[in-house]
C-alpha cells in the first residue's frame, strides 16, 4: 500500500508543486488538499492520511495549531511534516513542539521532499536540522535539565539518546553498536517512556533544550 499525502498550505502553486513530485512516485499518493489548518481536522478523519504535509503560516489557522489540534483529537493520528519557507523559524519549532514529526523547507530538490515524507511515514528517525537543534538549544530550560536527570536513563540509553538526536535510525543504530534492531527498539520505547516523550522528535527536543546534546 502506498502512503497517503493530505497537503495543507494557503498556497496553491505550492500545493500544486508537492502534488507533481509526491505523485510521481509509486509508493506515495496525495489523498486530498486543504488551503488552511481550519480545514485539516474533517479531512483527517474523511482521509486518514499517513502523513500530512502542513504549512506552518497560514492566515485562519497556523500550523501549530492544526498540530495541536490533530494530535489532541484524531484517533491514531498522522504524522505531521511541517512546510516552510525559513529554516530558522520559530514557528516551526514551536510546531515541532506541539508534536510535528519532521521539518521540510519549500525549496528543497524533489528527492528530499520524498525523502521526507518516506521518513516521517516509516517514523524511525528524524528531520531535524541544525537550525532547529539551535534554537532547541536556545529554548533550554532548568526545568528541561531537571526532567532529564529525573529520567534517569541507564548508559546505553543515553548512548541511543544521542545517536537518535543525530537523526539514526533505529537500523543505523542497530549497526553501529553491533546489537539486534529489537534491542534498539526496546531502548527507545524505554527512553520515550521514562522521558514522557510521545515520540522520538519530542526525546531530542528534551535532549537539546536540557543541554544533554549540543547542537553541532
Amino acid at each position: 500500500m502506498p502512503f497517503t499525502v493530505l497537503l495543507v498550505d494557503d498556497e496553491p502553486l505550492v500545493r500544486a508543486g508537492l502534488r507533481a513530485v509526491l505523485e510521481a512516485q509509486p509508493d506515495i499518493e496525495v489523498v486530498g488538499e486543504a488551503a488552511d489548518g481550519a480545514a485539516v481536522i474533517p479531512l483527517v478523519n474523511r482521509l486518514r492520511p499517513d502523513v500530512v504535509a502542513m504549512d506552518v503560516r497560514m492566515p485562519l489557522l497556523d500550523g501549530i495549531e492544526a498540530t495541536r489540534l490533530v494530535l489532541r483529537t484524531v484517533p491514531d493520528p498522522p504524522k505531521i511534516l511541517v512546510v516552510t519557507t525559513f529554516e530558522n523559524d520559530e514557528y516551526v519549532y514551536e510546531a515541532l513542539r506541539a508534536g510535528a514529526d519532521g521539518f521540510l523547507l519549500k525549496r528543497a530538490r524533489p528527492a528530499e521532499i520524498v525523502h521526507a515524507v518516506r521518513l516521517v511515514a516509516e517514523g524511525e528517525s528524524l528531520l531535524f536540522p541544525a537550525a532547529v537543534r539551535q534554537l532547541a538549544a536556545e529554548y533550554g530550560t532548568n526545568e528541561a535539565r531537571a526532567a532529564l536527570e529525573r529520567a534517569a536513563l541507564t548508559d546505553r540509553e543515553e548512548e541511543v539518546l544521542r545517536l537518535v538526536a543525530r537523526g539514526l535510525s533505529n537500523a543505523e543504530i542497530a549497526a553501529g553498536l553491533t546489537v539486534g534492531i529489537e534491542t534498539v527498539k526496546s531502548h527507545v520505547s524505554s527512553i520515550l517512556a521514562k522521558l514522557g516523550a510521545r515520540d522520538r522528535t519530542q526525546a531530542v527536543i528534551a535532549a537539546y533544550e536540557s543541554g544533554f546534546v549540543a547542537p553541532s
